[in-house]
């Protein structure tokens, strides 16, 4: 997303922010899903996360940081999202570790039912750190604007979210295969 974008947006250019929405839209909807686990809702959380960016796009003070604060946007919509639901998923047990990697690409669809299903254990709050980490590949920095809290946090909200995930793919691990529900 090109600075030049995001000024003539800022200044009311609605094309500009067009532009710098159509290129955005899929990665929001997607991290949407991801985040809220709910790919129905993602798509209005998403939109929602528009309006309220350009709404708002006057507030930017760095036109370079515009991507960290879209995502801080859509989190926080995420988040008003569950208010309005009334509840927030929590987790369930959580057991011992294992890797996160894949080693065989044969296991890859195996491997991801298996993450899908320990992303769904972890709060919302846990699943959003490792979203905007390891799906959008987002830096400590842009994490921490996203999201509201010093770098520090971050890391160790990361920390504390891998092991949790790790737990929870090894709780999964030992249930039966007829008890699972991915």
């Amino acid at each position: 997303m090109t600075r030049d974008l995001v000024e003539r947006a800022m200044n009311g250019d609605r094309d500009a922010f067009g532009v710098l929405a159509s290129r955005s839209l899929r990665r929001l909807v997607g991290t949407a899903g991801l985040i809220l686990r709910s790919h129905g809702a993602a798509d209005d959380v998403a939109q929602e996360a528009l309006i309220r960016a350009w709404r708002d796009l006057p507030t930017l003070r760095d036109p370079d940081r515009f991507e960290g604060w879209l995502y801080r946007v859509l989190v926080r919509a995420c988040h008003d999202h569950w208010r309005r639901q009334g509840s927030r998923p929590t987790p369930r047990g959580l057991g011992d570790s294992r890797p996160l990697t894949v080693a065989d690409p044969a296991d890859a669809v195996v491997d991801r039912a298996a993450i899908d299903a320990a992303l769904a254990r972890l709060t919302p709050d846990q699943r959003t750190v490792l979203v905007l980490r390891y799906y959008l590949d987002l830096t400590l920095d842009d994490i921490a604007d996203a999201v509201g809290v010093p770098v520090g946090t971050v890391k160790s909200r990361i920390h504390r979210s891998l092991d949790a995930m790790q737990a929870a793919m090894a709780a999964e691990a030992r249930r039966p295969a007829r008890e699972r529900t991915t």
